[in-house]
């Protein structure tokens, strides 16, 4: 409870409760909405990258496997599209956990190549298995129903969406609080020394890989439910790296950060969309400049920068 009334999470709940009443049309709300979706998915790979210092660029399969295994469990076997997202997260819990001890014993570029195959994997999965996916033309997935309630319309979908954020928010705001989040971050600094601390690695490891990967899958099924249509593209290469650019710019170790950075990579180039031919080439550059000019991620950055001036 705490963590709910620190000031922090207190301007996030105002900003997310004034954001509606900038809805001038449904295009500006469908933004948002998607905004809060990247911004779920995000903030759990902040947990395995910033917290736990493991690059993941394949993140996106966890987000195709929660939307294809809601999609599949709603639309065509009946199961009410609610216990479908929380089957979507227990699949993915499981499948996170069998592949994350082996994986999670490579480091570096080589974990980063690792992460990237299983998106290679899931991507051809569900590019091949045409009667149960679609294949590459995808498949139409049904809204998001509660008993007779469903779900519709931009104001309760930005309304969901936006609380399953805050609840993202709040979640790693107490991880990172915790004892277990102090223990990742010397996990992050230093692996030898965290063991010698008496850490267990190994087992820190799995699981936030798994609970960054049902972070995923939440956001995933969410969008699948939303979207009303998915295809295999949700787990391509491109989706990973925005994921992981969220992260890195936004500022890694930094939830409101990560956060800010969902923002830009899925907001600015709506803003630049006018700019014909040339908005991929300024919104590339922008990144650029960040990452030459605020190495730490923009909140890190100014906020280390902002505190010295106040020394």
């Amino acid at each position: 409870m705490k963590t709910l009334f620190r000031p922090s999470v207190l301007v996030a709940i105002l900003v997310l409760a004034v954001v509606p009443f900038t809805f001038a049309n449904g295009y500006i709300a469908d933004v948002a909405i998607r905004l809060c979706l990247a911004g779920i998915a995000a903030v759990g790979l902040n947990l395995l990258m910033g917290f736990a210092g493991q690059i993941s660029i394949g993140h996106a399969a966890f987000v195709a496997i929660g939307a294809y295994v809601s999609g599949i469990s709603a639309s065509r076997w009946g199961l009410p599209p609610l216990a479908a997202l929380v089957a979507g997260v227990v699949l993915v819990a499981v499948l996170a956990y069998i592949i994350a001890k082996p994986i999670l014993r490579l480091r570096g570029y080589t974990l980063a190549m690792a992460t990237l195959g299983l998106g290679i994997i899931v991507n051809m999965v569900l590019v091949n298995e045409v009667a149960w996916t679609g294949g590459p033309d995808g498949m139409v997935v049904g809204p998001l129903q509660i008993g007779d309630w469903v779900l519709s319309g931009p104001m309760a979908w930005y309304a969901v969406v936006a609380c399953v954020l805050l609840i993202a928010i709040i979640v790693s705001l107490n991880l990172f609080a915790s004892p277990a989040g102090r223990a990742l971050r010397a996990l992050n600094g230093s692996e030898v020394a965290a063991m010698v601390m008496g850490v267990d690695v190994s087992s820190f490891k799995v699981k936030i890989f798994v609970l960054s990967a049902v972070f995923a899958s939440i956001s995933g099924s969410l969008t699948a439910h939303y979207s009303g249509f998915i295809t295999p593209e949700l787990s391509g290469f491109m989706p990973s790296i925005e994921l992981a650019t969220m992260v890195v710019v936004g500022g890694m170790a930094s939830t409101f950060g990560v956060v800010l950075g969902a923002c830009l990579v899925i907001g600015l180039p709506q803003v630049l969309g006018g700019i014909e031919g040339f908005e991929m080439i300024l919104f590339g550059l922008a990144l650029m400049l960040t990452i030459i000019f605020l190495p730490k991620g923009i909140v890190p950055t100014l906020a280390q920068r902002f505190s010295k001036r106040g020394n």
